[in-house]
Order: C-alpha cells, then structure tokens, then sequence
C-alpha cells in the first residue's frame, strides 16, 4: 500500500487538496455527511469529503479515498486481500490499508526523515510533522511512531471531560491524553482520558505556555510511573509530548544528533 501511494504522490504537481486527486480521473465534491468523513463512489468515480470536518480532517479523508482508488485498481493485492480475509475482517483490514496509504501520501519517508534530523523524536517534532503535512497531529503522531528507532512514546494531550466513576459526581475538566502511540517494539501506550498529573511536565508546559524537557515519567491509567525523558511541546490548547522510556535514552540522543 505505500509503495501503491508512493507511486501515485510521484507524478502529482502537489500535495495540496485539488493536486491530490490530480491522478485519478474522478471528481471531488464537498457536503454535508453526517458521521461520515468520507466517501469514494468508484462507479460514478465520484470522491465525497464532509463539508462540515476541519479541514486537516478532510485532506486526510481524501487520502483516505485516494486509497481506496489505488487499492481497487491493484488487481492483485485486493485478490490477496480476499484471499486472506473475508467479512468484518476484510473491512477492517482494508480501512486500515487505507490509512496507511494516506499517511504515505501526506507524510512521505524523506519529510518524515527531514523533521526527524531537525528535532529528534520529540514534542516538537510531532508539531512540526503536522503544520508541514497539514494534518492532525493524531495522524502525525501514528506516523511519526512508525519511523521512531529509539523506545519513545508520542501523546497528543488537551482539556477535555475527566471520566469519573461516581455517578452522581459532577465530571469536571483536566488535562488528557486524546491519542498514543508507541515506536515499533514499544509495548505500551496510554490510553484516551488518561489524566495528566498537575506536577507532570506536560501539564506544566501547558500551563506555562513553554517547551519543557526532563526527566519525568511516563503517567499511565493505573497510577504506575515509568522512568522517561518527556519532552513536551504546548501548541494551542493541547500539548506534543514525545517520553524517552527509562532515564534519557541514548538511543534518542542520537536520533536527534546529539
């Protein structure tokens, strides 16, 4: 599927939301669409996006459907889709097929390279990855975790409804985690709505407006703290964290050039 979006993003004029679908002969139209981001009519070659998404939302969409084009006109991998799949699976199998082609359209290797030699595997990095891509800095994230060598975890972190299990308690507002995810050979992750300590660097660097890197811990659901280097970034309302796992992680030194 990458090589599929490779190819396809090889002979575009841009990466912008009308070059995108400069090579395939079908045509975009925005409206309204309820729960749904997206769609691709492949009768009428038709690519629907919702009107009503933000805009980083729909240009990943988009790549989403641009997908699905490359996949049905790929005559063998869909015949070894169906050949290792069927039903629910199937689906399954093929949205998430999707999603890595539209990483690989936005977020080429050698982009994803170039900010990584800039800002190692940090906070920052995981800014700069979604301004230049213009995508969700979810998107990025995943992204991002997939072309990390060194034991980090990436969060996107912003105020939202805290969970709580008292009924009849008011649920207030805190600092959460919104999405997680680990280099290859990471095992953990923190789960959405894993509340960030007040002390924690992330909520310190959301409170203060500026970058921050320590030596913290990774803050996970259950309450355990694990040794990691946190280099958190406060864009906005929501806060780029990268956490080195164990003390600083040489390994993360060097990707950074360090």
């Amino acid at each position: 599927m990458r090589e599929l979006a490779a190819t396809y993003a090889s002979g575009l004029p841009g990466l912008d939301t009308h070059s995108l679908l400069a090579g395939l002969d079908a045509t975009l139209r925005f409206l309204p669409m309820g729960d749904r981001d997206g769609a691709y009519d492949p009768e009428h070659r038709v690519v629907l996006i919702n009107s009503r998404v933000r805009p980083e939302r729909q240009r990943f969409t988009l790549a989403h459907e641009i997908s699905h084009a490359l996949l049905l006109g790929d005559d063998d991998l869909l015949s070894d889709l169906h050949d290792a799949y069927e039903g629910e699976r199937l689906e399954q199998v093929i949205e998430t097929l999707c999603n890595v082609g539209a990483a690989a359209l936005l977020m080429p290797d050698a982009l994803i390279d170039e900010v990584m030699a800039r800002h190692g595997p940090s906070g920052q990095a995981l800014a700069e990855l979604a301004r230049r891509a213009d995508v969700s800095a979810s998107s990025a994230l995943y992204a991002l975790a997939e072309r990390t060598t060194a034991p980090v975890l990436y969060a996107v972190c912003a105020v939202s409804r805290l969970d709580t299990e008292d009924e009849e308690a008011s649920p207030g507002k805190g600092l959460t985690v919104r999405a997680s995810s680990g280099a290859p050979g990471v095992k953990y992750s923190l789960r959405p709505g894993t509340p960030i300590p007040d002390d924690h660097p992330v909520a310190v660097a959301l409170a203060t407006r500026l970058p921050l890197a320590q030596e913290s811990y990774v803050p996970f659901r259950s309450g355990r703290r694990m040794p990691a280097y946190v280099d958190a970034f406060p864009e906005r309302q929501r806060v780029l964290v990268s956490f080195a796992l164990g003390q600083r992680s040489e390994r993360a030194g060097e990707e950074a050039g360090e």
